[in-house]
């Protein structure tokens, strides 16, 4: 009898620590969800408050420091934009490198133009207005004030000047020269002009939804619709989506232009569509030309730094990626997706700008860039090459007693292979954005100039000599004393 009594005080001692491990086990599980419930509770209202209002912005401020108290995320990555990391064939340094050292054929290619004096490696966005002040291009030949389109947080000075109307101010500021527009005074007594690409250019300062603010890119997008689509009155910032406008805040700037006209408006050549023969037949009908060749006086084009109509060719853009998506790609921070502004290439973060769809090893990613990049550089230098035989042709041609009229044929050719090789190599993603397309059109760069050599052969009888140049001595872009303080410095003037 007492070992029954015995296995039934045992059995309901089981019982009970039975009992008591589950209600001790639902109770730990019911904290554990409770917690993260009201962890995704708390994230999810994170979420809802995109930022904390400390100062109004309005459209006239142009300071980012201003823009960043209340958007300090964005901020911190847009100061970042002084860093100096490099790529293999792109990137910057705190002096940046004369590129006119590295690739002699330049001052051939650009005889007679500014860029022979001075063309460096590009910098950052926080340096744009300062190296732009500082390039011998600027120093020793006047500029317009249509410079400041893409240098500088203008609108509020085009606002100004035009008396409301944005695209008078355009129009005004683009006619004075590079100095007289720096130097405007708006009503407040203060300089109009002080600031890099802000905050202001892209965003809304009311609901901080993207937007296009240059003039020139809205004229020009506009053309280009019509052209494709045959209807007038395009905007995007009506019509466009989101993603579209993803890329499209960077197309404001990143592309091929020229000054129309004797107020040098700012125009992009995109009424036949956005190839390299679509904007040259474009000028051609216009009878535009940049400059005349100081070896051979042939009517030229100088392409500026056509990045969103090299990507438009390519297959990310087919795919609906926009350049954020790449340059400026989403990151977490605690409960916050943000936009990374601090602008560079996507080498520079593979893991955030490329392995997020390509789910490949970093090594090999870097690895298919590389290898595209290379590739173009040699058909970079052969093309360089080609060009600088056909001048040699021509000038000896001219030496011979060739007219012009006789050369017609190779100064087209000459036009036509500098316009396509200056495309590429002023293009910022040295053939990545669009492989096979840039292949196209330094083939098509090589065989313009072998046939420009070829119709100047056959107009003497002596072989050709070698050009010889003497360029105008170049200074720093940025002198040292004058440079804005590297990350680790503190201190006003940075921006």
């Amino acid at each position: 009898m007492s070992t029954e009594n015995e296995d039934v005080t045992i059995s309901k001692t089981k019982m009970m620590w039975r009992y008591g491990l589950v209600i001790g086990l639902t109770a730990i599980i019911t904290v554990i969800v409770l917690a993260l419930l009201m962890n995704v509770f708390e994230r999810k209202s994170e979420r809802l408050v995109t930022y904390q209002k400390m100062v109004d912005v309005t459209e006239e401020t142009t300071d980012p420091a201003v823009w960043g108290k209340n958007w300090p995320r964005q901020y911190d990555s847009y100061k970042r934009t002084v860093d100096h990391q490099m790529t293999r064939y792109g990137g910057s340094d705190a002096m940046p490198r004369q590129k006119l050292d590295m690739y002699p054929w330049l001052k051939m290619m650009w005889s007679g133009y500014a860029f022979s004096l001075d063309y460096r490696e590009s910098r950052g966005h926080a340096y744009m207005l300062l190296d732009q002040e500082e390039t011998e291009r600027v120093k020793q030949r006047e500029q317009p004030g249509a410079c400041l389109h893409c240098h500088a947080a203008i609108i509020p000075a085009y606002r100004e000047v035009g008396e409301g109307d944005v695209m008078e101010g355009f129009r005004k500021i683009s006619g004075m020269s590079l100095t007289d527009a720096r130097a405007l005074v708006g009503k407040d007594g203060t300089k109009m002009i002080e600031h890099p690409v802000s905050c202001g250019d892209c965003h809304n300062p009311e609901t901080m939804e993207l937007r296009v603010t240059r003039p020139g890119f809205l004229v020009g997008i506009a053309a280009l619709k019509k052209h494709e689509t045959g209807k007038d009155g395009y905007d995007p910032n009506r019509d466009a989506t989101r993603q579209e406008m993803r890329t499209f805040v960077c197309a404001q700037c990143h592309v091929e232009y020229h000054f129309a006209g004797d107020d040098k408006v700012v125009t992009y050549p995109w009424a036949k569509g956005l190839k390299v023969e679509d904007a040259e037949a474009y000028y051609d009908e216009i009878g535009f030309s940049d400059w005349k060749h100081g070896f051979t006086g042939a009517n030229m084009l100088k392409a500026q730094h056509p990045e969103f109509e090299t990507y438009s060719q390519g297959t990310h853009a087919a795919a609906g990626v926009s350049c954020s998506d790449c340059h400026m790609p989403y990151e977490r921070e605690g409960a916050m997706k943000v936009s990374n502004h601090h602008v560079r290439s996507p080498l520079l973060n593979v893991a955030k700008s490329c392995q997020t769809c390509h789910n490949v090893a970093e090594a090999e990613l870097v690895k298919r860039v590389t290898t595209i990049q290379d590739r173009t550089q040699e058909l970079i230098k052969r093309s360089s090459e080609a060009l600088v035989d056909m001048l040699n042709e021509i000038v000896a041609a001219k030496e011979a007693g060739a007219t012009d009229e006789q050369l017609a044929e190779a100064y087209q050719m000459q036009r036509s292979a500098s316009w396509r090789l200056d495309y590429v190599f002023s293009e910022g993603s040295h053939g990545f954005h669009a492989p096979q397309e840039t292949a196209r059109i330094l083939a098509e760069a090589i065989d313009f100039a072998r046939r420009g050599q070829l119709a100047a052969q056959t107009l003497r009888s002596t072989p050709a000599q070698p050009l010889t140049t003497k360029p105008a001595p170049v200074e720093g872009v940025t002198p040292t004393d004058k440079a804005p303080p590297s990350p680790a410095q503190e201190g006003p003037g940075r921006f």
